[in-house]
């Protein structure tokens, strides 16, 4: 089994090391900063960053549709350039008030773009006014490109790992009770509960963008997992319940494969998705598997989605129970806490309750089907 360890924020490295090169001959670019763009939400939220004396801007989303000289970047695809941000200063939103309060006096902002789609934004920041002259912004473009393609090409990665896990599904004739609505809900729920244990726990912008991509790959080892045992509506037998617990190691050597095969070695985070796949059954007093391990054993990130995972699994509408309400399994969560689950993870759910019932109304399965 592969060894449970400590994350590195190897695209945060990577930028920094790109803000090193520009300032040897742009000194005053004091920040380089990355914000994604989610479709299905409309939201834009921190990614990552290289900025001198702290990032005046970590763990914040906002609605694109809120910020119009943004939007305007992102459906005309042109970058904007701000020579005097202080015009900025009669807004009252908080991503202007921070980047202000932080003495940046110009911006030059750069759609990322890739096959025609809008996916977020790259941020170069000056500590002077009109420092972003048409030179410099001709220089500076090759960088921004490279970010950008930095962000696509790990994104693309994820994307490819889960059209496999898709593709091979259909090719199985796999199903399961794991709607795409499911999956949705719980991604943006764990996201939800990372946010709120972002500042207790140090977690990045970074961490918590991959934990919200590698969430819905938690059960792909139940593709190895026969149908008759996989769809049984009925209590399991011991050995159905022993073949069914298999999924989580059938699950890493899945993504072992699909990353050998694809040659993702290299991709950050890789070990995050191993964790929540091979953790996410684990509980917190150790009757757990498939490893029985206790408390901070168990990475964060497989406990923050195992909250997820069965609030989301206990509230929607399965062949063989109604969907609970949300006071029910709250009540359950809380039952098996600390027992099962993270007493920090859940109470973070709790204190989030507003946003998961937003999330919950948004992609609610009648939507959809």
């Amino acid at each position: 089994m592969p060894d449970i360890g400590q994350v590195h924020d190897t695209l945060n490295a990577k930028i920094a090391d790109i803000h090193i090169e520009v300032k040897s001959w742009l000194p005053r670019i004091n920040r380089i900063s990355v914000a994604l763009y989610e479709a299905d939400t409309d939201v834009l939220k921190t990614f990552i960053n290289s900025t001198e004396d702290g990032s005046p801007l970590e763990h914040y989303e906002a609605q694109l549709a809120s910020v119009q000289s943004l939007q305007e970047v992102a459906t005309t695809h042109k970058p904007r350039t701000l020579n005097d941000m202080t015009v900025l200063a009669k807004g009252d939103s908080e991503h202007t008030t921070k980047i202000l309060a932080k003495g940046y006096l110009s911006s030059h902002t750069v759609p990322i773009m890739h096959n025609g789609l809008f996916h977020g934004f790259v941020f170069f920041n000056a500590s002077e006014r009109d420092y972003f002259t048409d030179t410099v912004v001709h220089n500076l473009d090759v960088y921004a490109q490279f970010v950008g393609l930095l962000c696509i090409t790990e994104f693309n990665a994820i994307q490819t790992l889960q059209a496999a896990v898709k593709t091979a599904r259909e090719i199985s004739q796999y199903r399961d009770e794991e709607t795409g609505f499911h999956l949705i809900r719980m991604s943006n729920i764990s996201r939800i509960i990372a946010l709120e244990m972002a500042q207790s726990h140090d977690l990045s912008d970074e961490y918590i963008e991959f934990l919200f991509h590698f969430s819905p790959l938690h059960d792909i080892g139940k593709i190895a997992i026969p149908d008759g045992i996989l769809l049984k509506e009925g209590s399991f037998t011991d050995e159905e319940r022993a073949i069914m617990k298999t999924h989580v190691t059938k699950g890493v050597e899945i993504v072992e494969k699909l990353i050998h095969g694809f040659k993702m070695e290299s991709m950050p985070k890789i070990q995050m998705l191993k964790n929540i796949v091979l953790a996410h059954h684990e509980a917190i007093d150790g009757s757990g598997y498939p490893q029985g391990l206790k408390g901070d054993q168990i990475p964060l990130e497989a406990r923050i989605v195992a909250v997820a995972d069965v609030f989301d699994a206990l509230t929607s509408v399965r062949p063989y129970k109604k969907a609970w309400t949300n006071d029910e399994a709250f009540a359950f969560i809380n039952d098996k806490t600390p027992h099962i689950f993270d007493p920090e993870c859940v109470a973070a759910l709790l204190r989030q309750r507003d946003r998961v019932e937003e999330i919950q109304k948004r992609f609610h399965e009648d939507v959809f089907g």
